[in-house]
């Protein structure tokens, strides 16, 4: 279990690639205490996403790279301990703030169990996948940060100015998904796991992330203006713009020779620029929505 391998497949760097979706969380919500921020930044970021990564690695024993790795060491028994550890540890920081925050942890794990695992493998069903990740990670993460930093509990699913920025976090996670597998089809066919890049194709992965990306960008442009935040309109299309600029950069390349073009150093830097970018600005759009920092 404590074999340098096992902790790779954790990717605990990895989680930074989640962590707009906190932050926007942060953005929202009404009671903030240091504690309470801390206690779920940790649960999120450093226990519950790597639990789950390291839980998927050990059921899909990639041979080749992965998400955060380049080149995955063997699976090991003992990666499937730590993972189990590094969840209940998370349901436990849960449980210091409430009971209910811990078990969306709960749920969130399981469905992301429910993706490798063998007995569901959700992976295998490529609209399902996409949709079940896509909410999971967005909305739902969403609403069970805006629950934990609050210490609010289910209810927070019933209200409208939870869901909709929550929803709108899943309409980006929807558009970037598919890219993320665009590189994986010989090992995902290999096993059996249709993807919805492979059912896509590589070049049609591409058409349907634009399409997804325009949607997001018009809804997100939508809920600024509704909300007479111009500044933030502005701002969330200057960070999308490197992020934009790289996709077509890429797109243009792998229209010209997709085979070398979709690759694992062009999908991982796609997702840090969108990381980098989206942290920057969701992060200031918490200074800017909350006026906290008025307050020193």
């Amino acid at each position: 279990m404590l074999k340098l391998s096992n902790w790779k497949h954790l990717r605990i760097p990895f989680s930074f690639y989640l962590m707009p979706v906190f932050f926007f969380a942060l953005a929202f919500t009404p009671n903030h205490q240091p504690e309470r921020l801390l206690l779920v930044f940790v649960a999120l970021h450093l226990f519950l996403y790597p639990s789950s990564n390291g839980y998927n690695s050990y059921f899909d024993k990639d041979e080749k790279s992965i998400g955060g790795l380049r080149n995955p060491p063997k699976v090991t028994k003992g990666l499937y301990y730590l993972s189990l550890l590094f969840f209940v540890v998370s349901l436990c920081l849960g449980l210091m703030i409430n009971w209910q925050f811990s078990s969306m942890l709960l749920v969130y794990s399981l469905v992301s169990m429910a993706y490798s695992h063998p007995s569901i493998r959700l992976k295998r069903y490529p609209y399902i996948s996409w949709k079940v990740a896509g909410f999971f990670q967005g909305c739902f993460t969403f609403c069970m940060a805006y629950a934990g930093l609050s210490d609010f509990g289910w209810d927070v699913f019933s209200k409208s100015h939870v869901l909709i920025p929550g929803l709108l976090t899943s309409l980006m996670l929807w558009g970037s998904y598919p890219l993320t597998q665009v590189y994986q089809h010989e090992e995902d066919a290999k096993r059996g796991d249709i993807t919805l890049s492979l059912k896509l194709g590589k070049k049609g992965t591409f058409y349907f992330s634009a399409l997804w990306f325009l949607l997001t960008g018009i809804c997100f442009s939508w809920f600024f203006l509704s909300r007479n935040q111009e500044s933030a309109f502005y701002g969330f299309l200057a960070a999308m713009l490197p992020v934009i600029l790289f996709f077509l950069i890429w797109f243009n390349f792998v229209r010209k020779d997709q085979e070398k073009y979709t690759n694992y150093s062009w999908t991982m830097w796609m997702n840090r620029i969108s990381a980098i970018a989206l942290n920057v600005f969701f992060v200031w759009y918490f200074l800017e929505n909350t006026q906290i920092l008025q307050v020193f």
